[in-house]
């Protein structure tokens, strides 16, 4: 199984739910900004879920990811989601 990085998290925010303009995901504080102040909302992490499950094979129970306020919550969600399928 593939790892997953910030570098994923930045990939499927841009891809499924965009970026304004005025975001800057390749900032050097991005990991620790919170999603609101990136401008995405629930409906964005909802998306950002639905394809982390696609492209890894794990499930995300509904609004899970909402409970993460950073892209390094989400990453260190899923690297435990993913740490659960592998046992």
């Amino acid at each position: 199984m593939a790892e997953f990085t910030l570098d994923d998290v930045r990939r499927i925010l841009r891809a499924s739910a965009g970026v304004d303009e005025q975001t800057d995901l390749d900032g050097a504080d991005f990991a620790d900004t919170a999603f609101a102040n990136l401008g995405y909302d629930s409906l964005a992490l909802l998306e950002l879920a639905n394809r982390i499950e696609r492209e890894y094979g794990i499930e995300i129970p509904d609004g899970d990811l909402e409970h993460t306020q950073t892209p390094r919550e989400a990453l260190a969600y899923v690297h435990a989601r993913l740490a659960e399928v592998r046992v």
